[in-house]
């Protein structure tokens, strides 16, 4: 059994979903509101319909500044070297509009070499159950503290961070 995640619709307007190939989790609850994008066609493919699906990579988006309402990353981060993270969220922040949301779901990465890290989840949506494990192998750690630091020097506000058994939740503002 893994870590329990029960997702509601609460998100409003636009929402680019960085790494949303795969599971497809934010599309799936969000369906039209979602433009996913994922630097792998066969996650792309592999992801349920219902929202858009763009080819791109995480740290050097091709929309303009201030498109989107809401950035999201589910389980995204630990698929990225620390100094691809903090550009991914650089970006992240250069396409949110001001007063925009940024919301992050990952795991505490102590050690993924030379065994790889898993992060078994068990992840709720309305409607819907679904079990499903993100694994990586990498040289970096990553913690809650690290990403919420590359968040601020992004230019961004902490307004909600939570931690339950080596995962974490990050809500953030765009000034």
């Amino acid at each position: 059994m893994g870590m329990k995640i029960e997702l509601v619709q609460e998100i409003e307007g636009s929402i680019l979903d960085i790494g949303g190939g795969g599971e497809g989790i934010l599309g799936r609850l969000y369906g039209s509101q979602v433009t996913a994008i994922d630097n792998c066609q066969e996650e792309l493919d592999e992801a349920p319909g219902g929202y858009e699906k763009m080819l791109m990579d995480g740290t050097a988006l091709t929309f303009e500044d201030n498109r989107f309402c809401n950035v999201t990353f589910f389980y995204t981060l630990m698929y990225m070297q620390r100094e691809e993270q903090r550009q991914a969220l650089r970006e992240a922040a250069r396409v949110l509009r001001p007063g925009g949301r940024l919301y992050i779901w990952d795991a505490e990465i102590l050690s993924a070499y030379p065994e790889p890290f898993c992060a078994e989840l068990d992840i709720s949506i309305p409607g819907e159950q679904i079990h499903t494990t993100y694994g990586v192998v990498k040289m970096d750690t990553q913690d809650r503290a690290s990403i919420e630091e590359m968040c601020v020097a992004a230019g961004l506000l902490a307004v909600d961070t939570r931690a339950q058994a080596g995962h974490f939740y990050l809500h953030f503002r765009k000034k």
